[in-house]
């Protein structure tokens, strides 16, 4: 590597110059020279020395270079001090064609500021070879040209410079060609190829040359051209055909179109002149309508079929001709040869279409002929039945034979047959022929129509429309026609003494039933019909299906309160708390029924209202009023509550009762209190309370009357129902939806009821008092509905000419007619 300082002395510059040394001038410009395609890192000059520094200083007073505007392509190695290549460089890329290739850079030193201008030459090197820029050179030239023509041949492209540049063509040597350079006043060099004697295509077609371009680098380097010179074609050769006369044999079977033979014809000249056509010469007969040459590929082909009876040989002149019209004529013999082409016939002469599926077996179907044209052993037939059928062929006479049933047939099974009969001859091969037969089975009405179950349910809820579809049945008949025509019917029967028709009805077409009324889950729960289905066949053939019809419960009935009931006479019934009664004291159960089912009558009890909040509570699902808490002094006399009942059927249907507790510890108690509720405003107030307690006596004498009279009831209602249960009468017959359900009744009657009812401003009250139940008997729903009540009427004084009535009812009644005191 050489490097040059320049200076302002010039006697200094020539002697940095001769001893390779760093120059520098005043403005601090510092050349190198380098040759291209250097490895990256490549030694470019020592910087660091040239700059008067260590390498060490380089980094501490901030050498760097900082030119821009181009990759740079050089770097400065901060630990040897030197300025090395970034990459490689490629001469060509970076300048082209110029004869000098310089690289301007600045070099900056940091702490002082100051810039040095770097000038680096890059040396170009023989790395790149002439190239023609294509690889193939066609030249066409007519085989009559004359010799001295000269072709103008593609020039050749070397991006190196001064020697290493192009310098030189040269051509292969050969005997039809030579080369020729021409060249310009830039000097550049330009090849002609000269023609240097006759060509004759039918000799050599193509010639194949290679053009050479050399450069002046040390090594040398060189591109080739390929050059191909195509000789054109001069008509100057007839076509020849590859035979004067061509021989085939074929069969008379062939097909229309079958290619026979391929005659050839060829022509030594090229393109229009070569191009070769085949014509059939004009003869007469048929040949041009049974043969056919095709003018381009040569092939002979069938137009008609050919056979043996009507011609043994035939003899077709033909002819070739090239595109200007030189032509040259051949024939071809064709022999036929006889063969076995005729395949059997085979005819239907007569055919029934149909048979019934009752056919004895042997009875005939139809009667067939078959029939080849050729003769000896191709012309013997046999004929059979294809496949596993229930059928065989019988011969009668001469070619005819008789098709017959092998077995008795069922239509259910199979309703219609494909029979294919198969035709084969002698020959070889044999030739076979089939034709097909559809035979119909006909259908007789030996099957009943057949249910898709062997029993139905259907469910259909209570309250639906009239003339509504509820449920649909279908059967099947695997007969034809009128034998698989189904009707549908119903088997009459009674329903709760009305006829079955007046509840459902079926559509004797399509099986559906609909209801012809409304139902009622209450009344009828379930209906048992007996569906007919028959066909249309003569006699006709049926089959029954048994239905079951459920109804489905609605929510349809409110719930009903069975105690307490409102008595008849118009009086108000009322409960007795006494005030010393603890929280949870049962004062009395409200019992209600539902007469529907299941969820529907499944009842919940609420407290709806009550005036005074928080005192009493119902149990959810037994009706039972108790105190939630203790009694006070200060709580009123008269409670009234208001009781919901209500059902769990979507949506909920709901009941209510009033019930009216009377706070106190017994019924003179009640009196008193009912007293006491009198302002007493005159003297008289004292002479009311005397007939109070008078009225009080009488009620109470009353009262042990009538209990005796109750007990004496009792007595004989329980002997009656002794007698009746000895008789085996119990309580079989009575209504289901009559009864109370048995958890609530039993809960009911395991306590003591107290109904007390009493007014001040009436003239009546109603008493009843606490009684025991037995648990182990239902109460129906008649039973509780009834009511004894004891009314007593008191007249009460009138004090000193203002009527003030205290008026007292009381009345002992009890739902249950089994109860005791």
């Amino acid at each position: 590597m050489t490097s040059y300082l320049i200076r302002s002395r010039g006697g200094l510059a020539l002697l940095c110059a001769l001893l390779g040394t760093l120059c520098k001038t005043g403005s601090g410009q510092i050349r190198y020279s380098v040759p291209e395609e250097l490895d990256k890192g490549s030694f470019v000059g020592n910087i660091s020395k040239d700059l008067g520094l260590e390498p060490r200083e380089l980094a501490e007073r901030g050498v760097r270079i900082v030119s821009r505007g181009r990759t740079q392509l050089f770097a400065l190695s901060a630990r040897s001090g030197s300025l090395v290549t970034a990459g490689r460089i490629d001469r060509e890329e970076l300048c082209a064609q110029s004869s000098r290739c310089l690289v301007k850079l600045n070099i900056l030193v940091e702490d002082k500021l100051k810039i040095f201008e770097v000038e680096i030459e890059i040396k170009d090197i023989n790395d790149n070879a002439p190239d023609f820029l294509t690889e193939e050179l066609e030249i066409k030239i007519g085989e009559l040209t004359a010799p001295g023509t000269r072709f103008p041949l593609k020039t050749a492209f070397d991006p190196d410079v001064g020697i290493n540049s192009l310098q030189s063509y040269w051509l292969k040597p050969n005997d039809y060609f030579s080369l020729a350079v021409m060249i310009v006043s830039d000097g550049t060099k330009y090849p002609e190829l000269v023609l240097e004697q006759a060509l004759d295509r039918e000799e050599k077609t193509v010639h194949q040359l290679v053009l050479i371009a050399s450069d002046g680098g040390d090594p040398v380097h060189s591109g080739n051209l390929c050059i191909q010179v195509i000789v054109l074609d001069a008509n100057d050769n007839p076509p020849v055909f590859t035979q004067p006369e061509y021989r085939v044999s074929v069969q008379e079977n062939l097909p229309v179109g079958t290619r026979l033979l391929t005659v050839n014809a060829t022509d030594p000249d090229e393109g229009f002149n070569a191009q070769v056509s085949y014509i059939l010469d004009k003869m007469p007969g048929k040949i041009a309508q049974i043969f056919n040459l095709n003018s381009v590929t040569g092939d002979i082909s069938l137009l008609k079929s050919l056979d043996y009876e009507d011609a043994m040989f035939y003899e077709i002149k033909i002819e070739a001709q090239d595109g200007p019209g030189l032509l040259s004529k051949a024939k071809i013999l064709v022999t036929v040869l006889d063969v076995n082409d005729n395949a059997p016939e085979i005819t239907i002469t007569s055919f029934t279409g149909s048979v019934s599926e009752e056919a004895t077996p042997g009875r005939e179907v139809a009667l067939v002929n078959v029939h080849d044209r050729d003769s000896g052993q191709n012309g013997q037939v046999t004929i059979f039945v294809l496949g596993n059928m229930p059928f065989n062929l019988e011969k009668s006479i001469d070619q005819y034979y008789r098709l017959v049933t092998a077995r008795s047939l069922d239509r259910e099974q199979v309703s219609e047959y494909n029979i294919t009969l198969r035709a084969t001859d002698g020959g070889s091969p044999p030739l076979s022929t089939d034709t097909h037969i559809t035979l119909h089975v006909a259908d007789i009405n030996d099957n009943p129509p057949a249910f898709t179950h062997a029993s139905y349910s259907a469910w259909v809820p209570e309250n639906n429309p009239r003339g509504a579809p509820i449920f649909s049945v279908t059967a099947q008949d695997p007969d034809s026609i009128e034998n698989a025509h189904i009707t549908y019917a119903l088997t009459e029967d009674m329903v709760q003494g009305a006829p079955l028709s007046t509840y459902v009805s079926i559509n004797s077409d399509t099986g559906v039933l609909y209801a012809l009324r409304s139902f009622d889950y209450e009344q009828v729960r379930d209906l048992k019909l007996l569906v007919t289905a028959s066909d249309s066949g003569d006699p006709p053939l049926s089959s029954n299906v048994s239905l079951s019809l459920f109804v489905l419960d609605q929510n349809d009935n409110a719930p009903e309160v069975l105690y307490p009931s409102l008595p008849t006479d118009g009086s108000t019934g009322v409960e007795l708390a006494p005030r010393s009664a603890e929280p949870g004291y049962l004062v009395t159960k409200v019992v209600a029924v539902d007469r529907d089912s299941g969820q529907n009558a499944w009842l919940s009890y609420r407290l709806l209202k009550a005036s005074e909040p928080g005192l009493f509570a119902v149990g959810l699902h037994t009706g039972e009023v108790r105190t939630a808490r203790a009694l006070l002094d200060r709580d009123a006399l008269k409670q009234s509550l208001v009781v919901a009942v209500q059902d769990h059927g979507q949506p909920p249907l709901s009941a209510t009762v009033t019930l009216t507790v009377a706070v106190a510890n017994n019924i003179p108690d009640v009196l008193a209190d009912l007293g006491s509720l009198e302002i007493t405003s005159t003297p008289e107030a004292s002479d009311l309370t005397l007939y109070l307690v008078v009225a009080v006596a009488a009620v109470s004498c009353v009262f042990l009357a009538f209990v005796i009279v109750l007990l004496a009831l009792r007595l004989r209602r329980w002997h009656t129902s002794r007698l009746l249960q000895a008789s085996g009468g119990g309580m079989v017959g009575v209504p289901a939806s009559h009864f109370v359900g048995v958890e609530g009744v039993r809960a009911f009657l395991q306590t003591y009821s107290h109904e007390v009812s009493l007014t001040a401003d009436s003239g009546k009250s109603h008493l009843i008092f606490p009684q025991p139940n037995y648990a182990d008997t239902l109460i129906s729903q008649e039973s509780c509905e009834k009511s004894e009540p004891l009314l007593v009427a008191q007249d009460l004084l009138e004090a000193k000419g203002d009527p003030k009535l205290l008026q007292a009812l009381g009345a002992v009644s009890r739902k249950n007619p089994w109860a005791s005191l």
